[in-house]
């Protein structure tokens, strides 16, 4: 079996460098190309890694041979440029979300079986050390079954944010606001921590950002298929961006909790990390007084480290490389991503109908871009 995965980007956005540092680094992987509708950009960005560059993407995975290829384009273009690369030949890693929409979820589902290929979706904060001890008490029984979840993310973007491509704030161009760019990584905590989703009552608007089209802010209640029930906010209103966290309380009393963001959300290309990720609550029977020692010890791990966000990136890619190599799903697969794109759009709907959106959700044919428009 090969040690090494020939591996390509497509797309040269603002995120596109931390994927890239990442297949450069990797044992596992060979990066080999970079794909860009525009010939100078794919060359100027290719000469950077001294990698090929190519327009194509069924060109460049069918020449280089590529194994995986990373698609980092704006969201409603995920579609098109993942069927290529599955048609053409490879494994792909999407970055978050999934896609904008239910149908263009199920359409690369079927085609990564059509193809007997991988699909995956990025959500690097599962790496996160504070995120992943919420998610072995959790498997580990320390707090009973979950009852209770909550997503609090406070965050603010600035009209020069907006103004830096031309398709972000747009529906068209983006899919949607703080749902589909900034809250998927909370959205995924959420449902890798409370388990299978059974209905949603929610509610979008735009409160202070009058110079884009899509929402700045969401609310929604979740009732989960164990009984569970969770609570949703998260916005972009509130500035300077305060915290983004997600806690989970148990039948036994015992809560967990991690804050992913602090300080500022952050912006991939244009700020760093403000604070590091820590967990916020913890009350499990005699675990009580470890939390001060944990905020310590993870703080001073993701501090010392060069790049927090390409270091996060690498570990995923390292997964999802690693679980080709062995013939296996990686931690977050295509499907874990239809999940999150299932939450926003039955938002969406939820407000458009102003009644409980029940699981699963089939993609609608209205015209109305899932109650968006």
């Amino acid at each position: 079996m090969a040690e090494k995965l020939k591996t390509a980007v497509v797309g040269i956005g603002k995120v596109t460098d931390l994927h890239s540092a990442a297949l450069a680094n990797l044992k596992e992987s060979e990066f080999a190309a970079v794909c860009s509708r525009s010939k100078d950009k794919a060359g100027d960005y290719a000469a950077r890694f001294g990698v090929k560059a190519y327009t194509d993407v069924a060109e460049m995975v069918s020449k280089e041979k590529i194994d995986v290829a990373i698609i980092c384009t704006p969201h409603p273009n995920h579609r098109i440029s993942t069927l290529a690369a599955l048609e053409a030949g490879a494994h792909v890693l999407i970055e978050k979300p999934f896609a904008s929409s239910l149908e263009d979820c199920d359409v690369m589902l079927e085609a990564s079986r059509k193809h007997g290929k991988e699909i995956g979706v990025v959500g690097q904060r599962r790496w996160y050390r504070p995120a992943l001890r919420v998610k072995e008490a959790i498997d580990s029984g320390k707090i009973g079954k979950t009852i209770f979840g909550t997503i609090n993310m406070l965050g603010w973007r600035e009209k020069w944010y907006y103004e830096s491509d031309p398709w972000r704030g747009t529906w068209k161009g983006e899919g949607g606001g703080v749902l589909v760019n900034q809250a998927p990584h909370q959205l995924d905590l959420l449902q890798w921590y409370m388990g299978e989703i059974d209905e949603l009552y929610g509610l979008w608007s735009n409160l202070n950002h009058p110079y884009i089209e899509v929402e700045d802010t969401a609310n929604a209640i979740i009732k989960f298929k164990n009984g569970g029930v969770a609570n949703i906010i998260v916005t972009n209103s509130q500035k300077p961006g305060i915290f983004g966290k997600v806690q989970v309380h148990g039948e036994n009393g015992a809560s967990v909790g991690v804050q992913t963001e602090g300080g500022a959300m952050f912006i991939a290309g244009m700020t760093n990390i403000l604070e590091p990720p820590i967990n916020d609550l913890w009350t499990i029977p005699g675990e009580e007084n470890m939390l001060e020692r944990w905020v310590k010890e993870d703080s001073g791990f993701f501090n010392a480290l060069k790049n927090p966000m390409e270091y996060f990136h690498e570990r995923q890619i390292e997964d999802f490389l690693q679980a080709i190599l062995d013939g296996r799903p990686p931690l977050i697969t295509g499907e874990d991503g239809r999940v999150t794109v299932e939450i926003f759009t039955a938002i969406y709907r939820s407000t458009r109908d102003n009644k409980p959106v029940k699981w699963p959700l089939v993609p609608e044919n209205k015209g109305d871009f899932d109650g968006r428009l």
